[in-house]
Order: C-alpha cells, then structure tokens, then sequence
C-alpha cells in the first residue's frame, strides 16, 4: 500500500500560477474608456498562456473584454490595451480579471478607481 501513495500524487495536475495584473491606468477616451492592463503569466506556449482580460462593474457584469490570440512566453510583464469600453454614468469603480486558456478566470480581480 506505500507505494500507491506516490501514484496517487503523481495523477494530481499541477497548476500554473494564475495571470497577475501589474498596472492598470483608465482614460476616458472620446465616449468611451480606454484601459491598458499590464499581466505577468507563466506562458510556456501555445499550451498554457493567459489568453485574455476583462473589465467589470462591481456587480461583476462584463463591460468590456480584451482577447489575447497568442502566448507572450518572452515578453513578461507585457501591457495590452481595450479602447471604447462603455462605463455607466455614475460609475467610480472598475473589477479587471485575467485569464489563461487552461485555468480560466484567476480568483483575484483588481478594483481600479476611476478618475
């Protein structure tokens, strides 16, 4: 039976870091807002990459999303902006959440204050 406990880990998969946000700066641009989010990822390829992020209300509804259509595994930190996102009048605050192509959304969003 001891040597079933090693297998038993082995068949465990292993889990990348989540994508991180590093910097987020907002800038009402026109009629719209303009982000550029800054992401740090662990990319090892076309396998696993953080494939995107988004901009929500605080009530988690989805403003705007930015897709990432390939792996940045030699650039990190690397910044990418979304322009023309519409904020409700009113609105001070913003939710950015980062995702991969194998983990999904990553548990931690970043609330950013609007000027």
């Amino acid at each position: 039976m001891r040597y079933l406990i090693p297998f038993l880990f082995s068949a465990t998969p292993i889990l990348a870091d989540p994508p991180a946000i590093e910097n987020v700066t907002a800038q009402l641009d026109g009629i719209g807002w303009r982000f550029d989010v800054t992401l740090r990822h662990p990319d090892t390829g076309w396998d696993h990459y953080a494939d995107g992020w988004r901009v929500l209300d605080m009530e988690g509804r989805e403003l705007g999303m930015r897709t990432l259509f390939h792996p940045h595994e030699t650039e990190q930190p690397f910044t990418r902006s979304l322009g023309g996102v519409v904020i409700p009048e009113g609105t001070t605050q913003v939710q950015i959440e980062a995702r991969c192509n194998v983990d999904g959304w990553a548990s931690q969003r970043l609330v950013v204050d609007l000027p």
